[in-house]
């Protein structure tokens, strides 16, 4: 998922900053927003399973605390060798996705701009 998001995101960067007049505005902003959908599932997603480890691991830190049993010490460090991939791994749909809202706003306002030239060029 990591290496899509980026492809993606870096593909759409390079439509923006290309601003080719082949470029149908109107195609890309709509497969755009498909992809945000699947990119806020799988935010969605992720963010329920690391709530889950964050809250099994607070768990298991209040069981240790209050029965001193050793053994819990090593489902405390399964849960954090799992939770924090899963921090790494929501922080970047997050903020990739939030770099996506951007580029949705950049290209409406390039689809805007080349419209406002065709009718300045019609008059």
């Amino acid at each position: 998922m990591r290496d899509r998001i980026l492809n993606y995101r870096n593909r759409i960067d390079n439509l923006i900053s290309m601003n080719s007049r082949e470029t149908d505005w109107d195609k890309v902003i709509a497969e755009h927003l498909i992809q945000i959908g699947f990119f806020q599932h799988e935010r969605l997603i992720h963010w329920l399973v690391t709530m889950l480890f964050a809250l099994l691991t607070f768990m298991a830190v209040g069981i240790y605390l209050i029965t001193g049993a050793v053994y819990v010490l090593a489902l405390i460090g399964i849960l954090l060798v799992l939770l924090v991939p899963y921090i790494m791994h929501y922080y970047l749909l997050e903020n990739e996705t939030q770099r996506m809202y951007a580029q949705y706003d950049v290209m409406l306002e390039l689809k805007k701009e080349r419209e406002e030239g065709w009718d300045s060029i019609e008059d």
